[in-house]
């Protein structure tokens, strides 16, 4: 199998140049790599030298002959796509939007439950809750729960005690002169 060639318009002083001026250090040491290709050195030296396999090398050099120098910067991989599209989002926005119908929705507050139910009815889209709420985030909406009450909580005492009916049992302290020491 045949070398891929490296690109013709550079050459190893131009690549060490921009290793030297790169910011990030994996690049930085691609760079090098192929400034010592470039330099005459096979493949497998040039493998050799960054710790690395001859197919990683030539990946590599496709890159740089693609892109340039840029193209041996370390990116972020795409990951997974999302279950959610633009339809299925901008129907997630008008429901929570419009708010539930008692009647037809059987809820009187949506809950992430509640909406991944529905997203399941209406289009057959199958979701976990944590994925459902890292969605609803991406969208602006927060969580919002009310602050539980106890069952046995007394109204006229928390009235009573809003009110203030009790003083405080505390007193300003004396003042300390410095001439006293107290």
């Amino acid at each position: 199998m045949a070398a891929i060639p490296i690109r013709p318009d550079f050459d190893a002083s131009q690549l060490r140049l921009a290793a030297r001026k790169s910011k990030d250090g994996p690049q930085a040491r691609r760079l090098l790599v192929l400034a010592a290709i470039y330099d005459g050195s096979s493949r497998t030296e040039a493998a050799r030298i960054a710790g690395v396999t001859v197919q990683i090398i030539r990946d590599w050099v496709i890159k740089f002959n693609e892109v340039g120098p840029s193209g041996l910067i370390n990116r972020k991989a795409p990951g997974q796509p999302s279950i959610l599209n633009a339809a299925h989002r901008a129907a997630l926005v008008e429901i929570i939007e419009k708010g539930p119908a008692l009647e037809v929705d059987g809820v009187v507050r949506w809950r992430i439950c509640d909406l991944r139910d529905w997203l399941k009815k209406k289009f057959n889209v199958s979701i976990s809750k944590p994925t459902l709420s890292r969605e609803l985030r991406a969208l602006g909406y927060r969580k919002l729960s009310a602050r539980p009450r106890h069952h046995a909580q007394d109204r006229d005492a928390l009235e009573a005690f809003k009110k203030g009916g009790s003083q405080p049992s505390w007193q300003r302290s004396k003042r300390v002169s410095p001439t006293t020491g107290r």
